[in-house]
């Protein structure tokens, strides 16, 4: 069964990013038939905060993406325990005792040389006396996962395809903090592992941490650490897609403000991200689909390029105006303004771009209205207006035809002064369906007024 998830820390409100991650590992289990975890990363004490985990779960629940499952990395340490003294006790984890000073000075040293800039792993040359020593200062140590530089790492990636990394060309990675917190690397791995993650599918910059959680996985198996699960692999299949650049073509801070809460704001439909991003990166055209299952039934990591996915925030407001124009009323009539029933909605969907524009609209039939100041020939047609209008099945389709016949206007003579007087506008929503909403006796008072000023 394909099992994936999403790890947001909860250190701030999902971005259009995270949003992007999300979504497809939701539809890339959905179209698996299988599960779709939610796992909150936050084993950062310090920075984690309960209000974000529940914003969280609040932009997912609004975005429409369920999840099958809720995982909390600080209900999961004692795992990170034992998976640390299972990697230990195999001589694949071992301290380091270096400060961050010492450490960039290192880095700098080696760029000089023309080197790359990786762990020189002096700490393994240090005597048990030598550490113990250390200790008796008050240095603790962090402790780093020896890579193991015999075999390349390679995976087939289902997005970048066949991957090559030389274990020698990259740092042991630090995987706790002398403090004894845990950094991302072995925790996220401990918990695949743990939950029977079968795809992994994450942006392309953990390209490099994905050769390093592969040797990990290799590792937690080999010291029998590792639970078994149904037809789970040893390493889940990795995925990396393209990361998000604004429209100019660059990563943008921008980008990383745009948060449901800012997005719902502006109006825009969840509608309106999921087609977005569901297609953005991909092979297959920005669509106003609203319908989750046909985005699922297309959705296929073989489209996705490796080419930067740009999101323009003009096009997501294209896509949720043709989103809102295919929105039934059933969808919407609990953010609709008071009174407006089918028929209103109906009559001022084609001329909104959110739905809370509607409130707008429907002061055109609940009034007041600021009517034009109209020339003396406009006032006498509309005095005429006012006799002619006679209520039945399409009151203004009458109103036009014998205006037309008895003052031979046509065209924008005939209809804009009868627009404005009715609704003191120069457009707007069809006046066949917008005049019924009127009513007969306040378009007549309308039209008189107009006639009159």
């Amino acid at each position: 069964m394909t099992t994936t998830r999403f790890a947001p820390s909860p250190t701030g409100r999902l971005h259009v990013g995270n949003i992007r991650t999300a979504l497809n590992n939701w539809m890339l289990a959905r179209k698996g038939d299988g599960q779709f975890i939610l796992r909150i990363d936050d084993t950062d004490a310090e920075r984690s905060r309960e209000e974000f985990v529940a914003a969280i779960r609040e932009d997912l629940a609004w975005l429409g993406l369920g999840w099958d499952r809720e995982e909390r990395q600080s209900e999961r340490l004692d795992r990170y325990e034992a998976a640390f003294a299972a990697l230990r006790d195999a001589g694949r984890i071992y301290p380091a005792y270096e400060t961050a000073q010492e450490l960039e000075l290192k880095r700098k040293i080696r760029l000089g040389r023309g080197l790359p800039p990786i762990y020189d792993r002096a700490a393994l040359e240090l005597t048990d006396a030598a550490r113990t020593a250390k200790e008796a200062e008050g240095i603790a140590p962090h402790w780093r996962f020896k890579l193991d530089h015999e075999e390349p790492i390679v995976w087939e990636d289902g997005i970048r395809g066949p991957q090559r990394f030389d274990p020698a060309q990259l740092s042991d990675p630090v995987i706790r903090r002398a403090d004894g917190s845990w950094l991302y690397m072995l925790p996220s791995t401990v918990d695949d592992v743990d939950m029977g993650v079968t795809q992994v599918l994450r942006g392309e910059d953990h390209v490099s941490n994905t050769a390093v959680q592969i040797q990990m996985f290799t590792a937690l198996h080999a010291a029998g650490f590792a639970a078994q699960h149904d037809g789970a692999e040893e390493v889940p299949d990795f995925a990396h897609e393209a990361l998000l650049v604004g429209r100019e073509g660059k990563l943008s801070k921008r980008l990383g403000s745009l948060g449901c809460d800012a997005l719902r704001e502006r109006g825009i439909e969840p509608e309106a991200i999921v087609a977005l991003l569901a297609r953005l990166g991909t092979s297959h055209p920005v669509e106003p689909i609203a319908d989750r299952a046909a985005l699922v039934e297309g959705f296929d990591l073989s489209t996705f390029g490796r080419a930067p996915a740009r999101f323009d925030e003009t096009e997501l407001e294209r896509i949720n105006t043709a989103i809102v124009h295919q929105m039934p009323f059933a969808a919407v009539k609990d953010r609709l303004p008071e009174g407006m029933d089918e028929a209103g909605w109906h009559a001022v969907r084609p001329n909104v771009k959110t739905v809370a524009e509607a409130d707008e609209w429907w002061r055109l039939v609940t009034g007041p209205i600021e009517q034009p100041d109209f020339a003396e020939e406009d006032r006498a047609y509309l005095a005429e207006a006012a006799e002619a209008l006679a209520w039945g099945e399409d009151p203004w389709g009458a109103l036009t035809a014998a205006l037309k016949e008895q003052t031979g206007r046509k065209g924008r003579a005939l209809f804009l002064p009868l627009r404005q007087a009715l609704t003191g506008m120069d457009h707007g929503p069809d006046m066949g369906e917008l005049l019924p909403l009127i009513g007969e006796d306040e378009a007549r008072a309308r039209l008189a007024q107009a006639a009159e000023a």
